[in-house]
């Protein structure tokens, strides 16, 4: 008999307490309200450090839908990067011999290679350096897209030695707001780049999907309200104005708050859709959790025991808890692609320096999981929870995704109600503080519901797996 899985994990806003009694959730098998969506996209492939690490069977195992190619072997990037690949922007962009694709090959194959789709962005990595190297507008626009050209054609239709992988998504540039760290030059610069790269990639692979700007600020939260900061809306009324082609528009949030997300996408597409975007992708294509929302620890003067803190907690069950709240709740947004920075194995990384999976690492396989009951069912929550249920098409699965972001202790109380078997076995797995998806406990269900008490001593993660 084949083993249908329950995965259960918690979720409490960031310092929200449950009510006297516990957070309760409720799950109700019977009511389908829809799919369950793969929003588990990351950043970089699984090839880092010189290739003296390899996380391809970790990434196999998330079943990742895009990797997105931004800041691949960073800080020190020397692959995907258009720099890396043409280092002469003087030379012939229709010769072969201009072009330098073996470390991009190398760093790509492997993330086709665990079935990840790619989100590639053509620009360069962020430069946090005092000296600025090549985040400095292209001295001829229309040279520089000759180049995305052939770096499409390389990956796409095999030139110069290259391949066919199909890849459908091309980013221009990233964060170009962020100055002077991803742009030197002035807004207009980039609109300009944009228009130039986006019309070019277009008119030759109608079929391909443009787009950007990748925005790390995309405005101000005003009563509970995403209101469109002045980049955003110079952008969409810059394409509107030249009828450009705007397949995807992209954008990023390192928060505390896991509502900021649905906060954001909701008056994000209003602002798409209000200037004639309607039929634009909304990729949020960098997300991460930000402890205290204070970027501080990541500054020179943040170095040392503060910035290791910081990175403690984004990778351990503080980071893991928040991770399993986002994925959750991206479902009720209209968002088309999400991407975690980052799947390799820097600070914001799933992974630490010597491969080893962090806490966040086990939240993203615990959703992976959910997603073998791919059909959503109705949840109700009470006390600050948040849950995510589905049950398999054959009705003989379910799953429940529920995570816990409180800082004390707190009694996590489930009931799943109208099961599509009366008789199972059930296992509790546990994401925290000192477990990494170890086993806490188990049981059996008679009936046709299952109770289900968990004891959280802090943020933390659980999976219950279920078989009849």
């Amino acid at each position: 008999m084949r083993v249908y899985w329950w995965i259960v994990a918690w979720c409490l806003g960031m310092g929200v307490g449950a009510a006297a009694g516990g957070a309760e959730v409720g799950v109700d098998c019977s009511k389908v309200v829809g799919q369950i969506r793969t929003l588990h996209g990351g950043n970089s492939g699984p090839m880092g450090y010189g290739e003296m690490l390899d996380m391809s069977e970790y990434h196999r195992q998330l079943a990742i839908p895009f990797s997105r190619l931004h800041d691949p072997n960073w800080p020190c990037a020397n692959v995907v990067d258009v720099h890396s690949i043409f280092a002469n922007l003087g030379a012939d962009a229709t010769l072969e011999a201009s072009y330098d694709f073996r470390r991009s090959d190398d760093y790509i194959a492997p993330i086709v290679k665990v079935g990840s789709g790619i989100v590639y962005r053509l620009g360069e990595s962020i430069e946090h350096t005092k000296r600025k190297y090549y985040v400095n507008p292209p001295v001829d626009y229309q040279k520089w897209t000759a180049v995305c050209l052939g770096i499409i054609s390389h990956y796409n239709e095999g030139w110069a030695n290259g391949f066919k992988y199909d890849i459908k998504y091309w980013e221009i540039w990233n964060e170009p707001e962020n100055k002077p760290a991803m742009w030197t030059g002035s807004d207009e610069d980039y609109f300009r780049l944009y228009e130039v790269a986006a019309k070019a990639i277009k008119a030759k692979w109608p079929g391909l999907k443009v787009g950007g700007p990748s925005l790390g600020y995309t405005g101000k939260i005003v009563n509970g309200k995403s209101e469109a900061g002045e980049y955003m809306v110079k952008f969409l009324e810059y394409c509107r104005a030249k009828a450009l082609p705007l397949d995807f528009f992209s954008w990023h949030l390192y928060t505390n708050d896991p509502r900021e997300c649905v906060v954001r996408a909701k008056g994000i597409r209003e602002v798409l859709d209000r200037y004639g975007f309607k039929g634009a992708e909304m990729h949020f294509n960098e997300w991460n959790y930000l402890p205290d929302n204070d970027w501080g620890p990541m500054g020179l003067k943040g170095q040392g025991v503060a910035r290791e803190r910081f990175y403690d907690r984004i990778g351990g069950a503080e980071g893991a808890a928040f991770s399993a709240s986002v994925l959750m709740e991206l479902q009720d947004t209209r968002v088309d692609v999400a991407n975690y920075y980052a799947f390799d194995h820097q600070g914001f990384g799933l992974f630490n320096f010597h491969g080893v999976p962090k806490k966040t690492f086990y939240a993203f396989r615990a959703f992976r999981m959910l997603l073998d009951t791919p059909v959503r069912v109705e949840t109700k929550s009470e006390g600050g929870a948040r849950a995510l249920a589905g049950v398999n098409a054959e009705k003989t699965g379910v799953g429940v995704l529920v995570s816990y972001c409180g800082k004390g202790e707190e009694k996590l109380r489930v009931r799943i109600e109208k099961l599509p078997f009366e008789k199972g076995e059930w296992e509790v797995l546990a994401v925290d503080g000192g477990r990494e998806l170890a086993r806490v406990g188990g049981g059996r269900v008679d009936g046709s519901a299952a109770k289900i008490e968990l004891e959280a001593k802090g943020p933390g993660v659980w999976f219950v797996k279920v078989k009849p």
